[in-house]
């Protein structure tokens, strides 16, 4: 690790399991925070079988987002597990969380009782509905969140079923990524403070918070947004339209001075002109008449046409892409949006690590590791375990 990585020094103990916690240690982990992730000795994290599964056992979904981080095997729920526990955290900087609110008080191993050891711990705790409140005890997972938050009401066709808002894990990368900043946000409080604190995310408020002026509009009108299917709802035409090859292009237009050259494009300059279309408010009126043009105009041209007379006009225009044709295209690869990388299951290819840094680049260090492949150099080396005392904690299962 270069001096260059901007978390180099900092300790991540890693305790929670699938997505949401974890992301954000993978993300600490891109930048030099050693992150140790810690797994019921056995069975290790569930995301391991979660997913499609490699030649090696686990998941393509773990080697890839359990990047760069050491794997521990430890019982929290033993009493020598949580001892070996406590030693960690006192050398430790972080610690990620995503049990249900109590069950680490329960096991003597809450914030109150860390932070003694460690007055400069930093504990993110993730659930589904935060420490607090009537459901804070209610599990959840990223689908239920995209429900509680408002988003999966908006996904879907006018009048039809609500659908899932593209990816099922969606809320909880966002909260991963919230736990990051928040982590950073605590982290630097301490330094200058010498005092830690606990960072509280509920699943459906990282989501809820992303929701634009949804919440301010409906507390001074009483609006309530609805599903539009690819529509947006204060901009027309602003959705997808469908080539003449069978293609999808997504076509924002959130100006008038951009449906001035829109219909520039579509040589109907009239459009512009016309008090019916030339303003926002007119277009919204005639939401359907509107787009029938656009998707009249859009399919009666193959897409890489399509694309190059929105281009000439600088209307904002770009393809709706599947997963091979993101793979296929030059951007990503000139940005290295995907790497390919080693691992127990051979060459793999991950997404890469963002935001691109000028000074301190993200850097991949391994694929998700085997379970409990760190267990023994971790345990001697911050817990001062002998090779006997190793020896017994296996046969008794604690690690």
């Amino acid at each position: 690790m270069s001096h260059e990585s901007p978390l180099a020094g900092i300790r991540v103990l890693d305790i929670a399991t699938f997505v949401a916690a974890p992301f954000c240690g993978t993300v600490l982990s891109d930048f030099g925070a050693e992150v140790i992730k810690i797994e019921q000795p056995g069975t290790g994290d569930p995301l391991r079988r979660f997913g499609t599964p490699s030649d090696c056992g686990d998941t393509y979904v773990w080697l890839s987002e359990a990047r760069n981080k050491k794997s521990v095997t430890l019982d929290l729920r033993s009493e020598r597990g949580a001892a070996l526990f406590r030693e960690l955290v006192r050398q430790s900087d972080v610690v990620l969380e995503n049990f249900r609110p109590g069950t680490l008080e329960k096991w003597g191993l809450g914030f109150e009782a860390l932070r003694e050891i460690n007055p400069k711990l930093v504990m993110l705790r993730i659930s589904a509905y935060g420490q607090d409140g009537p459901l804070r005890d209610k599990p959840g997972f990223a689908r239920i969140a995209h429900g509680f938050s408002g988003l999966a009401h908006l996904a879907g066709e006018a009048g039809r079923a609500p659908v899932m808002p593209g990816s099922t894990s969606l809320a909880d990368y966002i909260s991963g990524l919230w736990g990051a900043l928040g982590v950073l946000l605590a982290l630097r409080h301490a330094e200058a403070t010498g005092h830690g604190q606990v960072v509280d995310i509920g699943l459906y408020e990282s989501v809820f918070r992303l929701l634009d002026e949804m919440a301010t509009v409906f507390a001074k009108t009483g609006f309530v947004r609805e599903r539009l299917g690819a529509d947006t709802v204060n901009v027309v035409p602003h959705s997808h339209y469908q080539t003449a090859d069978g293609k999808w292009v997504a076509l924002a237009c959130s100006s008038d001075k951009m449906f001035e050259r829109l219909a520039q494009a579509m040589r109907r300059p009239d459009l512009a002109t016309d008090s019916r279309y030339a303003a926002m408010a007119g277009r919204l009126a005639r939401r359907e008449e509107v787009n029938g043009m656009v998707a009249d105009w859009i399919g009666s041209m193959p897409l890489e046409a399509a694309l190059a007379e929105c281009e000439r006009y600088d209307v904002p225009c770009g393809p709706i892409y599947s997963i091979a044709d993101i793979f296929a295209d030059p951007q990503y690869r000139a940005r290295g949006n995907i790497a390919e990388v080693a691992s127990r299951a051979g060459p793999i290819a991950v997404p890469s690590a963002i935001p691109k840094m000028s000074r301190t680049p993200p850097q991949f260090k391994h694929a998700g590791v085997a379970l409990g492949a760190h267990t023994d150099e971790v345990l001697t080396s911050l817990a001062g375990a002998t090779a006997a005392a190793l020896a017994a904690l296996r046969s008794d299962g604690v690690i």
